[in-house]
């Protein structure tokens, strides 16, 4: 959206005569230019590109179909990127649909606006849009590509009726938006959902990741007196690089993130999931083995750290957690951060959901923990959006010498991602014919996680610690029962 439309909601495309040429990826949103930061995993991964396409003209989408397709009601997947709400877009290299429409599938990547141009709130903007969504303008972008399969997708072989949105990080976080927005309530837009690494519940007790209508208000203000910037009208023609580049200098990614704007969220997701606010649709959902601790805080490395994570985490009840660490020095404090689940936040906040979810009596509840080897001379870990390659099967597209044990895992992975999309179980028989290791459905008297690894992929048998029950239990009893309150 340009000139006046800037920073407003997004609209139908004009019809236009003859065939429009789609055989290339649109530009992407504005952002912060990629693949200039060489010590940045991500421009090592797939950022690699400083030249490719960028305008303020960006709502675009992508689809995938399965060959032959003309009167198939295919399953549709809709893909919401990454990034930070900030950066990202849907022509990144692992984002490839063939292997997923290849096993019958109609794939669909949503372009949105990011930063400053999908996420301002400003005064002038609520005065001028008294009944409008504010700062919310990369969520409704991504509402008006749910809107638009809606409409189109049956032309390209897929069925409105059976759709699965998926996510990672802050597409993850899309997804929970979308699926916790009094807007979509009774919709029909979609059918399941698939988060990975969007946390499932936040680390209650360290703030909110969405901003209250308030803060996003005042850091609308805030940037326009920064850059000196009288009025809405002269924001809006200022040029699209000038106003990205005030965007990504203004602060931290986290001044441009969705808001808690009383139409499209009416409370923060985190809440409505803890409270069970949202459709009874099945998920799946998880994590990787090297998610970062929530808001970036590292592992306890030392006997003084360990208390202080104790402390900050449990309250009063802070001894009682370090009664059941066996470690006498820093080392031992050190091998037990980085191995116990309990100091994962991401892990915990999804395996805390999972319970949540059985406590419900809901179905559907297929939860993975993905922690195989990556190879490579930077030894990453299962690092956070490894799991991409494997989900689209495009390990082919990575410099990574990944063998075939990995990419048999991708195969599977691709397999279940896309069963789940069909029929929301995601069991079934491998390419060869031969059942796939059984994904079960957590029950409230068995509850199950899916390990996906190289070698292994089964149940996850070591991921309920002793201190992993202890932080589920606290925060179930003290924390989110209050919620439901």
């Amino acid at each position: 959206p340009v000139g006046e439309l800037r920073w407003r909601a997004p609209e139908p495309a004009e019809d236009w005569e003859g065939v429009r040429d789609c055989c290339r990826f649109a530009p992407i949103s504005m952002q912060e230019v990629p693949g200039r930061d060489p010590d940045n995993i991500y421009s090592r991964e797939w950022h690699v590109d400083p030249d490719i396409p960028m305008s303020e003209d960006c709502l675009y989408l992508n689809v995938w179909t399965p060959s032959g397709t003309g009167k198939e009601d295919f399953p549709v997947m809709v893909w919401f990127f990454g990034g930070g709400f900030n950066c990202g877009y849907t022509a990144e290299m692992e984002f490839d649909g063939e292997r997923i429409a290849r096993r019958g599938i109609v794939l669909v990547s949503v372009n949105y606006r990011v930063g400053v141009f999908g996420f301002l709130t400003h005064p002038e903007l609520m005065e001028e849009d008294p009944d409008g969504c504010y700062g919310n303008y990369g969520m409704l972008d991504q509402r008006a590509g749910l809107e638009w399969v809606r409409r189109n997708i049956r032309n390209f072989g897929g069925n409105p009726e059976n759709v699965t949105i998926f996510g990672q990080s802050a597409g993850a976080g899309s997804v929970i938006s979308q699926l916790t927005s009094p807007m979509n309530a009774g919709s029909g837009l979609f059918h399941r959902a698939i988060f990975q690494s969007g946390g499932g519940l936040r680390a209650y007790g360290q703030g909110n990741f969405m901003l209250t209508l308030e803060q996003a208000k005042q850091n609308g203000t805030e940037f326009f007196h920064t850059n000196g910037i009288a009025s809405l009208e002269q924001a809006r023609q200022i040029d699209a690089k000038t106003m990205c580049r005030m965007g990504i200098d203004f602060g931290s990614m986290a001044r441009w993130a969705p808001t808690v704007d009383g139409r499209f969220l009416t409370e923060d997701p985190s809440d409505a999931l803890a409270a069970g606010r949202y459709p009874d649709i099945p998920l799946l959902f998880g994590c990787t083995g090297g998610e970062y601790e929530l808001r970036g805080k590292p592992a306890p490395e030392t006997l003084d750290d360990l208390e202080n994570f104790a402390k900050e985490k449990f309250g009063d009840d802070w001894k009682a957690f370090l009664e059941l660490c066996p470690v006498k020095t820093d080392e031992e404090v050190r091998r037990l951060a980085y191995s116990d689940d309990a100091f994962k936040g991401r892990f915990m906040n999804n395996i805390l959901f999972l319970w949540l979810r059985m406590e419900e009596g809901r179905s559907g509840n297929y939860m993975y923990y993905f922690n195989p080897e990556i190879p490579g001379w930077d030894h990453p870990g299962a690092f956070h959006s490894s799991e991409l390659w494997f989900v689209f099967e495009t390990l082919a597209k990575c410099w990574r010498p990944f063998t075939g044990e990995h990419y048999d895992l991708a195969r599977k992975m691709c397999n279940y991602w896309t069963n789940f999309a069909k029929t929301g179980n995601p069991n079934g028989m491998d390419q060869d014919g031969t059942p796939m290791p059984e994904w079960r459905s957590s029950a409230p008297e068995e509850p199950f996680i899916l390990f996906l690894g190289e070698k292994y992929i089964g149940k996850y048998e070591n991921g309920i610690t002793e201190l992993t029950k202890f932080r589920m239990r606290y925060v179930f009893e003290k924390l989110l029962k209050q919620t439901k309150m």
